[in-house]
């Protein structure tokens, strides 16, 4: 799986646990990073840990684990690093406070329409 299908696959992941404004922005001409960073916001820390739980077990089965997790006990942001995709997973208002987006508005965004449901 390359990095555009895995990217493709964590964004129907979080979709499938209602992620709300689910972004995918191309930073590999950027940052040497990482090739795509992945943007989702939860209503609440339940909701927010839902989402990386079923990322982080879902690619388990495929063979994928994170290189490193970050801010899963407090969950207002959780950070999924998977080499070439980062996953970001914020409260709504953490989310609009760090407004990644913006930081990264250089960068190229994913057309997430094939893979999202409305």
């Amino acid at each position: 799986m390359n990095s555009l299908e895995l990217t493709y696959e964590i964004a129907k992941l979080l979709d499938s646990k209602k992620g709300e404004d689910i972004k995918a922005i191309k930073v590999k001409e950027l940052t040497s990073i990482s090739d795509y960073f992945i943007i989702a916001s939860g209503a609440n820390v339940p909701q927010v840990k839902a989402m990386s739980d079923e990322v982080e077990e879902k690619l388990s089965k495929l063979g994928l684990e994170p290189k490193r997790i970050e801010g899963y006990q407090t969950a207002s942001w959780i950070l999924l690093d998977y080499y070439d995709v980062i996953v970001h997973i914020f409260l709504k208002e953490t989310r609009d406070f760090y407004s990644l987006e913006r930081l990264w508005s250089d960068a190229q965004q994913v057309d997430l329409s094939g893979v999202l449901t409305d």
